[in-house]
């Protein structure tokens, strides 16, 4: 791409909360000119083909069957796209937009014209996860279960509108409300494919009373890591920070079983940034406890857009984020 003349970002479905962050995020940058539509015809669909076309990128903060309809449109313009939906992340023919996976990854972004953006509880599974199933301290058939913590945000303007109806009073409430308990959670086959599971793990994902936030908890027993002979706080430690030395939007915490600070896990702690904080906690009886803390609407959506974005572009993969410490 030609990076003398700012490159032409198009967000299809600009209301959005994600592809509000997506603006914030991409504000003021001289290397970016933005495509917006009027609010009369942001949802016409000659005019959104017309500023898919004008693109050097488009990013689809839609429901998955429109994500898939102007995927198609931006197939015929040629352009590039982005898809923040769940439609294509385990699609062939779409790389997968976690460029902290490894040079594989982030190379395969740099080249690609079509990127499937991770999903925002995904992004804290895989980037546990995956190292321990590289190297054999977790077994990829082990039955894992993960315990997940989002702001209501995290479930767009439907979710947003029922919690902050002021007839349900939902806000008010002093604890943390399970979903999806009797189905089989859309982000399942994402979490398999990219982790490397190969036994389905229960995930038991809840919505607490804030806006914007998350926390994802794995808790791994003593004998699945003993089995290995390998694992161990100090171990999984050591191979997360080896893995992750080099990213500027991961930061990884060791936690002992001395440590009690009560806000050690709020899931707001990286709210407004592009990070995400990666703490392993050890226990006296061997058993060991890994948690992710991300912004939902950050890391977990929109901040790892604009990094595709900047490598889509050829720009500097943290150009317009924030790197600042969880």
């Amino acid at each position: 791409m030609n990076t003398s003349h700012p490159a032409k970002i198009f967000v299809d479905g600009q209301a959005g909360t994600t592809a509000l962050q997506v603006f914030e995020f991409l504000e003021n940058r001289p290397d970016i000119e933005m495509i917006r539509l009027p609010d009369d015809i942001r949802k016409d669909d000659d005019a959104r083909k017309d500023a898919i076309a004008r693109s050097d990128v488009t990013v689809l903060c839609l429901p998955d069957e429109a994500a898939r309809q102007s995927a198609g449109w931006a197939d015929l313009a040629g352009t590039k796209v982005i898809d923040a939906s769940t439609a294509h992340r385990v699609a062939e023919g779409w790389d997968y937009g976690l460029p902290e996976l490894g040079a594989d990854f982030r190379q395969a972004i740099q080249r690609s014209a079509r990127v499937a953006n991770p999903g925002c509880y995904p992004t804290g599974v895989i980037l546990l996860l995956r190292p321990l199933v590289d190297e054999d301290l977790l077994a990829a058939n082990c039955g894992v279960i993960i315990h997940a913590l989002s702001g209501y945000s995290g479930g767009g303007r439907a979710l947003i509108e029922k919690w902050e109806d002021p007839e349900d009073n939902l806000l008010s409430i002093p604890f943390s409300a399970p979903y999806a308990l009797t189905s089989v959670h859309k982000h399942i086959p994402e979490m398999m494919r990219y982790t490397g599971l190969q036994t389905e793990p229960q995930f038991v994902p809840r919505v607490g009373p804030f806006f914007r936030g998350m926390r994802v908890e794995i808790a791994l027993h003593a004998d699945w890591l003993a089995s290995s002979g390998q694992g161990s706080a100090a171990s999984i430690f050591e191979l997360l920070s080896a893995r992750y030395r080099d990213e500027p939007f991961v930061e990884l915490r060791k936690l002992d079983a001395s440590s009690s600070d009560s806000r050690a896990f709020d899931p707001r702690r990286c709210n407004g940034s592009n990070r995400i904080e990666l703490t392993v906690c050890e226990h006296p009886s061997g058993h060991v406890l890994v948690v992710a803390i991300l912004d939902n609407l950050g890391k977990g959506a929109s901040g790892v857009a604009v990094q595709c974005i900047n490598l889509m572009t050829g720009t500097q993969e943290t150009q317009g984020l924030l790197a600042d410490s969880c």
